[in-house]
């Protein structure tokens, strides 16, 4: 089931956490699979062996997917090694939490250029090899954020509030070239970030969560997949949330 089998994707923010299970699942579905880094450069190569291990196939690929100029070079070089693109996850976001009173400018500015900006250079990359193949997956990870609002989040939830209007509308744009565009929304996933929360933080957020626990990376991954595959064709311009009931 969902088999991806001669299809390439680009997982961004893909060397850990939730990027990292959707690459791997990728992978595991037959996907050539490049993930996309920023800095964690030992992250990465252990991802990239991972992805080597499943199907003899990987790359990995520093930038700044902020940067429109460096974007293009990433796409260029996945392209020139894999003759395409078929299928973007724009995972890579940053959080820089504050009251909005407190915040400071660079946080404000920085959250909207990786988290937003970045899924527009990302997008709009990839736009001329999906259209070349007449398929293409785009698929946008946001946040329960977005949705519901969280105190101190006002420049990540504006983030993800942008990328979800930006999912809908691309969405329409490219449907009839036979690319659509999802949004994905995880909710409070056990990942390194969770990992440090105090007890009673993590009591919290459970007793907000329906079926009572985090989630599983992998339980985002298969979401991922399944938007990403052949079974989705004819769902484009939603959201899909991965988040035990939180929304």
């Amino acid at each position: 089931m969902y088999s991806l089998d001669g299809k390439v994707a680009l997982v961004t923010g893909g060397s850990k956490g939730i990027g990292k299970a959707i690459a791997l699942a990728l992978a595991h579905r037959g996907a050539k699979v490049c993930i996309n880094y920023s800095s964690d450069d030992k992250a990465a190569e252990n991802t990239l062996s991972e992805l080597m291990e499943i199907n003899g196939w990987g790359m990995k690929i520093k930038a700044d997917v902020s940067d429109t100029d460096d974007v293009k070079r990433m796409v260029a070089t996945i392209v020139k090694e894999a003759d395409t693109v078929h299928i973007l996850v724009n995972n890579a976001g940053i959080i820089r939490d504050s009251l909005l009173m407190l915040m400071k400018d660079d946080d404000w500015r920085r959250v909207i250029e990786i988290n937003l900006n970045g899924v527009y250079n990302c997008s709009k990359a990839v736009l001329r090899p999906m259209i070349g193949e007449k398929w293409g997956r785009i698929i946008n990870i946001v946040s329960p954020s977005a949705i519901m609002g969280r105190p101190g989040q006002t420049n990540y939830a504006a983030s993800k509030g942008g990328i979800y209007s930006f999912t809908k509308s691309l969405a329409k744009e490219l449907a009839r070239l036979g690319i659509t565009v999802n949004a994905l929304s995880p909710g409070v996933i056990e990942t390194e970030l969770t990992k440090v929360l105090e007890e009673k933080v993590r009591r919290e957020f459970i007793g907000m969560i329906p079926l009572g626990r985090f989630g599983n990376p992998s339980e985002v991954a298969h979401a991922a997949c399944f938007l990403a595959s052949g079974e989705s064709q004819y769902i484009t311009g939603v959201l899909i949330s991965v988040d035990g009931g939180l929304t």
